[in-house]
């Protein structure tokens, strides 16, 4: 009820790969994984390169306060959470006649 929960799966990935905004409204979520081995083995050399990029647009339902935005990222997945803007109550509406 008071905030936006994102969990998002990343193997393989760091927390220094993956960037995250908030723009229009919309959770942004990108990054881009790099793998390199290299291996010398008497009269042959091999290299194995890897790479993979993404990127997400999450819709919010709801304008969010971004004062309070955390993003947690343990064992391949990234937690954001994201709490809900308080609405504002009691505001009076005058009547035109």
């Amino acid at each position: 009820e008071k905030a936006i929960s994102v969990k998002a799966e990343l193997p393989g990935m760091e927390s220094k790969d993956i960037d995250i905004s908030l723009r229009n409204n919309m959770l942004v979520l990108q990054g881009e994984k790099r793998f390199e081995d290299e291996q010398n083995r008497g009269s042959y050399k091999r290299i194995e390169r890897s790479y993979g990029s993404f990127y997400r647009t999450i819709p919010l339902s709801s304008s969010v306060d971004q004062e309070g935005i955390k993003a947690s990222f343990k064992n391949g997945v990234l937690s954001i959470t994201l709490p809900k803007k308080e609405a504002e109550v009691g505001k009076k509406i005058s009547i035109e006649s």
